[in-house]
């Protein structure tokens, strides 16, 4: 069970989930946002959510062997702990579980379109681990937009379906707060998608992929890494002083919990030479994922004061 466990990267997966339960009761919920989800239809969402990421998270093991077999083979799952033949199974029967509850959540909103959300999103995750993975960014920021979209997913199905023209202003409102933590999402991982091919470059190398550290040098790719990573640092900061000026905790939370780390990591990764130094930063911003996360905790306590 440990084995099917890391395979699937519950860790990433708690991520999620405890993501998407602060969007809904944290935000919405705490704010009294008009809603399209019950407990139960938010728990089906959660469901779907986790089992397309577990199911991506597969596949990509399964195509990574390879590659991980040089750059970190003690953690080698697939073949060695987890059959090749039990890996797909659990890749399939995951990626059904997904699409049936997804089609079911998608009718009982009365949106039954949005049921293409999840047939593209296992696609998408297939497409990346088969083919996208090995080439220049296309893959980084694909994998990215999805891990944006497990967050901006919450709000399309609770918010958008219930938005009439008394309501539209403040459903929108919410909207896109979500939108803003998910494009913070988006930035964050694009940044560590860099930062790991960078990292893991000796292993790609071997299996003759064109990453970007590959095509431009590891020098030149960790410069791109630094230039990327000065965004969200700007774009945290902008949002701080837009939106929370008036709020000095949660602005002091936002700059001393996720900008200086960020600025760390900044710094870090335009000196980092090693392998080590490449996974310490990588593990800055995991770190910072989660306090960013976190900080949808302290809106009921003083966006209501």
């Amino acid at each position: 069970m440990l084995n099917i466990l890391n395979l699937i990267r519950w860790k990433n997966l708690l991520l999620i989930i405890v993501a998407q339960i602060l969007i809904k009761y944290a935000l919405f919920d705490a704010f009294n946002v008009q809603v399209t989800l019950s407990n139960f239809g938010f728990t089906l969402l959660v469901i779907v959510t986790v089992c397309l990421a577990a199911a991506g998270n597969i596949i990509n093991d399964i195509y990574d062997v390879e590659t991980d077999m040089v750059n970190k083979p003690e953690k080698v799952i697939v073949g060695k702990c987890v059959s090749e033949k039990l890996a797909y199974n659990l890749f399939f029967v995951l990626n059904i579980i997904g699409i049936v509850i997804g089609f079911y959540i998608s009718h009982s909103v009365g949106k039954s379109a949005f049921f293409t959300i999840f047939v593209l999103i296992s696609i998408a995750l297939y497409t990346y681990a088969s083919y996208l993975k090995g080439t220049v960014l296309f893959g980084n920021i694909l994998i990215s937009l999805l891990v944006g979209m497990s967050i901006l997913i919450v709000g399309i199905f609770d918010l958008l379906p219930v938005i009439i023209p008394q309501n539209r202003d403040t459903q929108l409102t919410f909207f896109e707060i979500v939108l803003d933590y998910a494009i913070f999402a988006f930035l964050i991982n694009l940044i560590r998608e860099i930062i790991k091919d960078i990292q893991d470059v000796d292993g790609d190398h071997k299996a003759e992929l064109k990453t970007l550290p590959i095509v431009l040098g590891r020098d030149r790719a960790t410069k791109i890494a630094f230039i990327v990573s000065l965004i969200p640092i700007a774009a945290v900061i902008y949002f701080v002083v837009t939106y929370l000026y008036q709020q000095q905790v949660i602005a002091i939370y936002f700059l001393a919990a996720v900008v200086a780390p960020m600025i760390y990591a900044t710094i870090k990764t335009f000196s980092a030479e090693h392998q080590k130094h490449y996974k310490h930063i990588s593990n800055i911003y995991k770190l910072v994922m989660l306090l960013g996360i976190l900080s949808l905790l302290l809106y009921p306590f003083f966006l209501k004061s």
